[in-house]
């Protein structure tokens, strides 16, 4: 029953693995592939394969192949007027400058792992740029760096540094399929990020299309741009399409373990446990948790069951000492063990064989698509037994719940809530990821409830003024910006606060700077900061 419970959390866990203001009723297709054929010269025929509209045969499968929520596909859902697959960084540019003088609201998205949909919906007439012909990687060993372009996945990324080395990896998420760009610019972790930090924390240059249509990197963007673009979302910002990435070392050996346990089998003591020593673990051990629902069966009742999961860069032998000395009770013991190379782990992550070919990396489609939403929380104290036990009970009215507990502390502690927007940092024990999933568009209403309970539930026992939450797990019931963009700070703070704390004031003074007319925004795209008086 262990395995194919350790099976069932692993595939779970891998689900998850805009100066300028156009009137939009002046705004047409057939304007816009005007000016962009006037824009980067290209002939009516050259554009077939790069803008897409609602009569091209193509539209829809373009639209669809990396949107993977249900909840944004369906017929009553807002489609893009154009969308556009840039193979060149002046369709970019073309992209940004067509929108702005069409009075388009422009999307881009990269990999399509949006909880919200935020990158290919708008309830304004928009135009999505769909970035996934951008995705070269060049890894050079010798300097321990890499350039990405924003439509690679992580999978991809994690492929090329595997092609070229046995020692170098990359500290980002678990789910390969995951477009890079969306990711770093929103933070990015993953099973090694208490040993190196966040995906965006060894972000090293950027290039990026700003409102006027011009092309920057570090140097020319500035500090403060480049600092923002690093956890505080790109899509406020301007078009963020290649990274310039530092490469981090990973040993020859790494060991792996999966215990899985369920109430009966005393779960909740262990979770007890964990949640005090998880975060002060060795940087280099990894121990996260998935909790899910296991169906009655003849000889047992429904029940939660509870996965604990970890990577050590390291070998079998130095992973049982720590875990003797710093979590006895899990009882960890060899046979529990696999060692395997760091990209094997990633495989293994992602819900595949450690033994597979890790060309699987290259495959950008998920096969299997849902209806789905999704809450964050930090937690900073631990969570009482009557916390838990309150917990189970609802956990067990939906059978297609799962939460995924991540430790933090290690390299996490040592960073300044400052040094780029995202903030989690010292003091958080360990975050917390809630999802629910369906497969009918008319059991929504039923899970989103559900969801919304359990997080009203959590209430006492998370972080507090603010409630935290993680931007890449984006969360519209936090708040939303007002249909036109022009939500006042105030506002806006709601939710800013909560991905963002003190660094929310920060990004409003960048995003007022470098897009004064709020030309880049989405329902929580940072805002400007206007006069009194002048917000909605």
């Amino acid at each position: 029953m262990a395995s194919s419970m350790v099976f069932v959390l692993l595939k779970l866990t891998s689900l998850f693995c805009i100066s300028f203001s156009v009137a939009a009723s002046n705004s047409s297709p057939q304007h816009f592939l005007k000016c962009f054929q006037r824009t980067t010269g290209l002939l009516s025929t050259s554009n077939s394969n790069v803008i897409f509209t609602k009569n091209s045969s193509s539209y829809t499968s373009i639209l669809q192949f990396s949107a993977h929520n249900l909840r944004f596909l369906t017929s009553s859902t807002p489609k893009p007027q154009v969308i556009v697959t840039p193979k060149h960084k002046s369709h970019i540019q073309a992209a940004v400058i067509c929108s702005r003088e069409n009075g388009f609201n422009l999307r881009t998205r990269s990999g399509g792992h949006d909880y919200e949909g935020l990158s290919y919906v708008s309830h304004a007439p928009f135009v999505t740029l769909d970035l996934h012909n951008l995705r070269s990687i060049r890894v050079d060993v010798k300097n321990h760096n890499a350039w990405v372009e924003s439509g690679a996945t992580v999978g991809e990324l994690y492929h090329q540094i595997a092609e070229k080395s046995k020692s170098l990896g990359f500290p980002a998420g678990t789910c390969p399929t995951v477009g890079v760009g969306g990711h770093f610019s929103g933070g990015g972790f993953g099973t090694i990020f208490r040993k190196f930090g966040l995906a965006a924390d060894n972000i090293v240059d950027a290039l990026i299309v700003d409102v006027n249509g011009r092309i920057l990197d570090r140097r020319s963007m500035g500090e403060d741009l480049f600092w923002a673009i690093r956890g505080g979302g790109g899509a406020s910002f301007g078009v963020i399409f290649a990274w310039k990435v530092k490469l981090v070392p990973v040993p020859s050996t790494v060991t792996i373990f999966e215990v899985t346990r369920t109430l009966e089998q005393g779960a909740t003591k262990l979770l007890q446990k964990w949640q005090t020593v998880a975060d002060k673990l060795q940087e280099e051990l990894f121990l996260h948790v998935v909790i899910g629902v296991l169906d009655a069966t003849e000889n047992s009742n429904k029940t939660v069951v509870v996965s604990f999961g970890a990577l050590f860069l390291g070998g079998v032998d130095k992973l049982l000492t720590l875990m003797e000395e710093g979590f006895p009770e899990l009882g960890v013991e060899r046979d529990n063990c696999t060692e395997m190379s760091w990209i094997g782990s990633v495989l293994y992550y992602a819900g595949y064989s450690s033994d597979e070919s890790y060309d699987i990396l290259l495959n950008r489609t998920q096969t299997w698509k849902s209806f789905y939403k999704a809450k964050s929380d930090y937690v900073k104290e631990p969570i009482s037994q009557t916390g838990w036990e309150g917990l189970w009970k609802i956990v067990l009215e939906d059978e297609a719940a799962v939460m995924i507990l991540t430790p933090y502390g290690g390299k996490m502690s040592k960073i300044p809530e400052s040094e780029i927007p995202f903030p989690h940092r010292r003091g958080n024990m360990f975050g917390i990821q809630y999802t629910t999933t369906w497969e009918e568009e008319e059991e929504t209403g039923k899970h989103m409830k559900w969801i919304r309970r359990l997080y009203s539930y959590m209430t006492p026992y998370v972080s507090k003024s603010p409630r935290a939450a993680y931007l890449n797990y984006r969360d519209l019931d936090l708040g939303i910006n007002s249909n036109n963009g022009n939500t006042s700070y105030a506002q806006a703070s709601v939710w800013g606060l909560k991905y963002f704390k003190t660094n929310f004031k920060r990004l409003v003074h960048v995003k007022t700077r470098v897009d004064p007319s709020n030309f880049f925004r989405n329902e929580q795209s940072i805002p400007i900061f206007m006069p009194r008086g002048k917000g909605n």
